[in-house]
């Protein structure tokens, strides 16, 4: 690890910021929005859930750009994008209008999921890996807490709503700038661009034997070039396509993102005030905080697997101790419930995807295959969180987080059965063990 290194991950982890922040800024403002044009619970539904049918349209074709023009150059325009988006929110006379910018920044929120990682991962050394890459999913949930946190100061005023939205347009900006001061990443400028001596460059600060790992680099994909067209959908790839699709499935059917958009609606189900929610919510954002960093110091000490193990059985334990609350109306106990919830999945699903993910897939199908994980993971959270109003309004919360307790039954399951080790290991060697 050095300085510059340590620079790149931050810096292109701010994408993540950014992520976390727009996602979770809608979750104080969803309710003004409803009451200022009057939506039913449908249409509230889809204009939060917007943003999240954007994401999937940025996630399947966030790995384009990505090969095309380079990792460094999309995330470039990732941030271009996510501050048109939250500047037209912002100032939106209409839920048309509002709908189309939070749709744009879906967009720049699936993209960098798929993009963000596969740079990370394609600049890390084997031993750190795991940890540079979250610092993607730190940023998030850092971003996720400063969104909670700005909610609950800006609260009150006629427009408040509006000004919750427009903070994203700061950080944006300065990612913007940031990125241009990143350089492509070596895997890329090797396979994508030919350029040998300006990967050299890189790979001299990020990797001791420079040479070794430019001919490991080549061989890897000589080896894929000569066995298949390198089409993602193959037979050849169909485990990590399976390992990538039940993770990213698993990690919407716990409910973190019903929990993360509605999390004051939640909290005042469960008889708290307008502003006892907000406050309990920005309580989310710090526990979310400081497991994401419990799982960074964890995650290339004692692996993906022993993270996931944790967090499912956190998960099972605290979505089922939710779920009997909403049956049996004692909700005192709901606010920690919810915390023990987040905690589990920080340290867990929210520590682990992104980075299992970006290792999975070989070099050549790399950012086409975050791009089929981080795919997954939107149409799944899009839906959830579209659909979320409308059965908590008939359903209530019994039913809903009882089904999600029994789903963490099956990913525990998944990971016991199916789930590889990857730590430690380079992305090269995880090739030759993953794909048969």
């Amino acid at each position: 690890m050095n300085n510059k290194l340590i620079l790149w991950a931050i810096t292109v982890g701010l994408g993540g910021f950014l992520f976390g922040l727009d996602t979770a800024v809608i979750s104080g403002a969803e309710l003004e929005i409803q009451k200022l044009w009057n939506l039913d619970s449908w249409t509230h539904g889809l204009a939060v859930a917007i943003a999240l049918y954007g994401t999937v349209i940025g996630a399947a074709f966030g790995g384009i750009p990505a090969d095309k023009y380079g990792r460094k150059n999309t995330l470039l325009w990732i941030g271009i994008l996510f501050f048109l988006s939250s500047v037209g929110a912002a100032i939106a006379s209409g839920v048309n209008m509002f709908m189309v910018f939070r749709f744009i920044g879906g967009l720049s929120i699936g993209a960098s999921s798929v993009v963000a990682p596969v740079y990370i991962s394609e600049i890390a050394p084997p031993k750190y890996r795991g940890r540079m890459v979250i610092s993607f999913q730190a940023n998030i949930v850092f971003g996720i807490l400063i969104a909670y946190v700005s909610n609950y100061l800006l609260q009150g005023g006629a427009d408040s709503w509006r000004w919750m939205l427009g903070v994203v347009a700061f950080p944006s900006l300065l990612f913007s700038v940031l990125m241009l001061f990143t350089p492509e990443t070596p895997r890329w400028l090797l396979l994508y661009k030919g350029d040998e001596a300006k990967a050299r460059e890189v790979l001299a600060i990020t990797e001791e034997n420079v040479t070794g790992a430019v001919n490991e680099i080549m061989v890897s994909a000589k080896q894929e070039a000569s066995s298949s067209t390198d089409k993602l959908f193959s037979k050849k790839y169909f485990f990590p396509l399976l390992l990538a699709f039940l993770f990213s499935f698993f990690n919407q059917a716990s409910g973190i993102n019903a929990v993360i958009y509605y999390a004051p609606r939640i909290f005042e189900m469960t008889g708290l005030g307008k502003e006892g929610a907000l406050l309990s919510t920005s309580g989310i954002g710090v526990f979310n905080l400081i497991f994401t960093i419990i799982g960074w110091y964890l995650i290339d000490r004692y692996g993906r697997r022993v993270l996931m193990y944790i967090g499912s059985i956190g998960y099972i334990i605290s979505l089922a101790l939710i779920a009997m609350a909403f049956y049996n109306e004692s909700y005192a106990y709901v606010p920690y419930y919810v915390f023990a919830f987040i905690g589990a999945h920080a340290i867990g699903q929210g520590s682990v995807i992104w980075v299992f993910i970006s290792e999975i897939f070989p070099n050549s199908v790399r950012a086409s295959g975050m791009a089929f994980g981080s795919l997954t993971h939107w149409v799944f959270a899009a839906l959830i969180a579209n659909f979320f109003p409308y059965f908590a309004d008939h359903l209530g919360g019994g039913p809903i987080f009882a089904f999600f307790s029994v789903m963490m039954v099956f990913q525990l399951i998944y990971v016991w059965k199916m789930m590889p080790e990857t730590k430690g290991v380079s992305l090269e060697d995880l090739q030759k063990r993953l794909i048969h």
